[in-house]
């Protein structure tokens, strides 16, 4: 008989709000989970490219080892495990340029992957004398909500908004029904400048989803209408194209609070917070706290938000109830107006000279700033 590690009532455990149905910032130990499946006679490649990822990844910050392992019934079907002393470390290697450079030789010899991540929650142990305990704590497990938060983001030639947000307002909507288990609940469309935000909500599989859109003949005449003014060339027609695109394009959800209320009349808005080079992160943490702290008042006109970071792009989702503009400092995700000064020191701009005016014009300002413009809200009936 197993015994777990660490109990449930062990200090090292993650306490986490029930309202927190989706974090990287708990602390916990990562799991990184990829299943590829390698073409015929393309082992040997795939071997030799894995060995030079593998030499390179075991010098990244956070990661602690990984395992290759191949199929005992199908010889072309192969795992990589990876652990990690957290999510935060993994998600800024895996979406830097540096990262999708290395991969790119993996693609000429495999068919298909499939990544999967999850944090450590309990695990079995056997000791061994000399063995140091694994870095990271464990948490208790979280209560979801059944959706999955995702977003792309790219940006238009600059001059080019108004067309582009035209020909993504005016298609038909795809059906919303994957198949059994799998359903679109919710696409929202946003500009900021001239970058792109696009979120969806899915029920089921995130990746079948995706998978379904991109197959709707409506949906693929408005990625062809919008390929002239892209600033990053691409061709859907080549699956290397396509594939590097939404690699880089990919915008993940990185945290999602409730206040466990419904308000029909509540609205969707988006915020977006340029953050200074290398401190994305850093900045969507520092929001993440604030919208967990604010969760617990009712006073408070936001009802749910999530975070999206990839880099130095922010973006934070949430449903108002009310006036935008009525609270700023809620509104922006700054509830403790002490901590403002930290803000203006990862966001990417010339910090106001006097942090102590923030809860006046500067954060009504720094608002307006941040707003994103809606392009299109649109929700499955029955989502």
């Amino acid at each position: 008989m197993t015994t777990m590690s660490t109990p449930a009532s062990d200090p090292l455990t993650r306490q986490v709000s029930h309202q927190v149905s989706q974090s990287v910032f708990d602390g916990s130990r990562l799991r990184v989970v990829l299943l590829v499946e390698v073409y015929d006679g393309a082992q040997q490649q795939f071997l030799e490219t894995y060995e030079q990822l593998r030499s390179h990844v075991e010098s990244v910050p956070g990661h602690i080892s990984e395992q290759l392992c191949q199929s005992i019934e199908n010889p072309s079907q192969w795992l990589i495990t990876s652990e990690w002393e957290s999510a935060p470390p993994f998600l800024s290697w895996v979406s830097s340029e540096e990262h999708v450079r290395m991969v790119k030789p993996l693609h000429s010899c495999v068919r298909d992957t499939r990544s999967l991540r999850f944090h450590v929650v309990r695990e079995t142990s056997h000791p061994t004398a000399g063995a140091e305990p694994a870095r990271g704590g464990l948490q208790t497990p979280r209560i979801g909500d059944g959706v999955i938060r995702h977003a792309l983001t790219f940006t238009v030639k600059p001059g080019s908004e108004d067309v582009v947000a035209k020909i993504l307002a005016d298609y038909a909507s795809p059906e919303p029904q994957v198949d059994d288990t799998t359903r679109l609940c919710r696409t929202s469309l946003f500009l900021h400048g001239n970058r792109v935000v696009r979120a969806i909500e899915v029920r089921g599989d995130l990746l079948a989803a995706l998978r379904h859109v991109a197959e709707q003949p409506e949906v693929r005449a408005v990625e062809e209408a919008i390929n002239p003014y892209l600033e990053q060339d691409r061709d859907l027609g080549d699956p290397e194209s396509a594939r590097v695109f939404y690699t880089r394009a990919a915008l993940p959800a990185v945290h999602h609070v409730t206040a466990g209320e419904r308000d029909p009349a509540a609205r969707r808005h988006a915020l977006s917070y340029p953050a200074r080079p290398g401190c994305g992160m850093r900045l969507a943490q520092l929001l993440a706290e604030h919208d967990e702290a604010a969760a617990d008042d009712p006073r408070s006109a936001v009802l749910c938000s999530t975070i999206f970071q990839r880099d130095d792009v922010v973006v934070r989702l949430i449903d108002v109830r009310g006036d935008l503009a009525a609270d700023p400092a809620v509104t922006l995700g700054l509830p403790d107006a002490g901590r403002v000064a930290e803000l203006t020191t990862l966001l990417d701009g010339p910090a106001p000279a006097d942090t102590s005016a923030a809860e006046g014009g500067v954060l009504a300002r720094a608002l307006e700033g941040a707003r994103m413009e809606p392009v299109t809200d649109r929700r499955s009936p029955d989502a």
